[in-house]
């Protein structure tokens, strides 16, 4: 009877623990990247979205497209999150491989919820699923990892340690990194959302296959740092790659905010 009981908590726990290793930035960086979203929004962007959101801030909404993971009946949403890259891209072949796309991918997603979120007739409740999903997949782009390989699908397959945990490397650039700052994610927010204007204008500027070819990039800076089995040196590593990840989290949020003001108006 004890057997039996704790198979079925031991079941009940991973059944919880499974999605968390698929979350792109986490819950706090998700959440990090909504808040600085939201502080550029114009004033007819942020009348537009509270119309949408209600009360539910867009840092909180960001996290929904993650923990509705859990539902079978969201399974459909599963692929939206990334893009599979298997090499280093050169711009020219970055824009040649996305005009190929036509997989069910954040790119080809993100570009059909920027269409539905225009169109005047849309219903309300596909209102709400593209806004939360278009404000989760474009921060999702900004990790790295989402940019990963097919073969380790976005570094999951490559275990490493973490102080004395097992862990992935795509775990690390969605939670660990950030976790390790120990700070809230609005104590991270008066952190690092010190962008210039000529920054925030440059950023928002640039196309989405602009964002992707980023992310390739240092995704490949990302892989050539570590090999599967390694023991993460935690206070290295941070302080080789923390500057990068908070540059992604806040072009994650300025480049959302400019999306939001083009969609919902000026």
């Amino acid at each position: 009877m004890k057997t039996s009981i704790f198979k079925k908590l031991l079941l009940g726990i991973a059944i919880i623990y499974l999605p968390v290793q698929t979350m792109a930035w986490g819950t706090n960086g998700h959440r990090i990247s909504g808040q600085i979203a939201d502080s550029y929004l114009t004033p007819k962007a942020r009348a537009a979205i509270k119309a949408i959101l209600g009360n539910e801030s867009i840092a909180m909404t960001s996290n929904w497209a993650d923990f509705i993971k859990s539902d079978p009946q969201y399974n459909y949403l599963y692929n939206w999150h990334f893009v599979n890259m298997d090499k280093e891209y050169s711009y020219p072949e970055m824009q040649e491989f996305l005009k190929q796309d036509t997989a069910t991918d954040a790119y080809t997603k993100i570009n059909f919820l920027v269409g539905e979120l225009k169109k005047k007739n849309l219903t309300k409740s596909n209102k709400l699923l593209a806004l939360r999903m278009l404000i989760h997949l474009v921060e999702d782009i900004h990790q790295p990892m989402h940019t990963g390989h097919l073969s380790d699908k976005g570094g999951n397959d490559i275990k490493l340690m973490w102080f004395n945990n097992q862990t992935n490397l795509h775990s690390i650039w969605d939670s660990q990194l950030i976790d390790f700052q120990q700070l809230s994610y609005t104590e991270y927010v008066s952190w690092i959302n010190h962008p210039t204007v000529s920054q925030r204008a440059e950023w928002q500027k640039a196309p989405i296959s602009q964002w992707l070819l980023e992310s390739n990039h240092l995704a490949a800076k990302i892989y050539a740092g570590v090999k599967d089995g390694d023991k993460v040196n935690v206070y290295k590593y941070n302080f080789e790659y923390i500057g990068t990840l908070n540059n992604q989290l806040v072009k994650g949020g300025v480049r959302l905010a400019g999306l939001l003001n083009q969609i919902f108006g000026a």
